[in-house]
């Protein structure tokens, strides 16, 4: 789609009338609001995996069970630290005039902190269920907990986009 020139000279870049600088200030908004949300579930999901390690039930879970620990606790980590990176990303940037590529990149941080996020749910669901239950079929009822949050987080958003979109595409940010 050609754009419209505005006043200041700069041409409108979609359909909502919008500069390319407005138009990265909304995606920037929106992607905070994003942000916020799913940091802190993430959070408080992190905070809780560092504290069982000081509790007594800890010391009596076999090797297995430890290893699994140790990857949901580092999932968990590297969900934080890629939910926390935008903002760092931001702050390091700003006044650079970088708005755009700025976004892009803090899109890309918080769609990895969103992959590690699961990883972090379902490995955590995985040894909770497994401590709790010690029964073979924990893992079948962990593939369909994972299945569902596929189904929420990505093949419903991609499945909408694809059925409800034009085939002029505002990028993803």
């Amino acid at each position: 789609m050609s754009g419209e020139r505005v006043p200041d000279g700069k041409e409108r870049q979609d359909g909502r009338g919008e500069t390319e600088e407005e138009r990265a200030d909304r995606k920037w908004q929106e992607l905070v609001q994003e942000i916020r949300v799913v940091q802190t579930g993430v959070q408080i999901l992190f905070g809780f995996l560092l504290t069982v390690v000081f509790t007594p039930i800890f010391q009596r879970l076999d090797q297995t069970d430890k290893a699994i620990y140790i990857v949901t606790v580092i999932l968990g980590s590297l969900a934080t630290g890629a939910l926390v990176a935008p903002v760092a990303f931001h702050r390091i940037v700003t006044g650079r005039r970088i708005k755009p590529e700025t976004v892009t990149w803090a899109s890309r941080l918080t769609f990895v902190g969103i992959v590690l996020l699961l990883a972090t749910l379902i490995t955590a669901l995985f040894l909770i269920l497994r401590t709790a239950t010690h029964d073979g079929f924990v893992p079948y009822l962990v593939a369909g907990v994972l299945a569902w949050y596929l189904l929420c987080w990505f093949v419903l958003p991609l499945w909408a986009r694809t059925r409800y979109t034009a085939d002029s595409v505002d990028d993803a940010a």
